[in-house]
């Protein structure tokens, strides 16, 4: 499911060893009405009532992830519509202040890194992935953002995470 590519995307990103970019930047307020279901760290940027993907649950194992270890995540989802080629991912990484990741990406070619392939159908779709995270994962609070719409411009999704990583 494309929810999950996102996830994967977005906790495996903070692995990345880059230069910050630039920093600043607006933070997407986290709001408790729009906590994601399941046991994550998830929430999604706005009211979904009219996303695309209905996200039913998703749940992380360990949640919060840890360094070192392997992430397992579930996620389950209704797609409203069938969601075609030429949909974006928008996918921001901050550690503390400073961008590390702020780049727009294929999403048909991000989730074949979930193993799955364009058209994403409508209707229901679950997926269960394992994710080994690098034991280098810098100490600190990272922020991620994923925005992902169609070619359009209509929202499928759109996820933000706040996680902290420990010694």
């Amino acid at each position: 499911m494309q929810l999950t590519t996102v996830v994967l995307a977005a906790l495996s990103a903070v692995s990345v060893s880059a230069s910050p970019s630039w920093m600043g930047a607006d933070q997407v307020t986290i709001k408790e009405e729009y906590k994601v279901p399941g046991d994550n760290p998830l929430y999604f940027c706005g009211d979904p009532a009219d996303d695309i993907l209905k996200i039913e649950k998703v749940d992380l194992s360990p949640n919060p992830p840890k360094p070192g270890e392997t992430l397992s995540i579930k996620a389950s989802g209704d797609f409203k519509e069938e969601v075609g080629e030429g949909f974006k991912m928008h996918l921001q990484v901050k550690y503390g202040l400073i961008t590390l990741i702020n780049q727009n990406a294929d999403g048909c070619e991000t989730i074949k890194k979930g193993d799955l392939e364009c058209p994403l159908k409508k209707g229901d779709m679950s997926l269960t992935k394992d994710v080994d995270l690098p034991q280098q994962i810098p100490p600190g609070q990272y922020t991620v953002l994923a925005d992902v719409f169609t070619e359009e411009g209509d929202k499928i999704t759109c996820l933000t995470a706040k996680i902290a990583f420990h010694r």
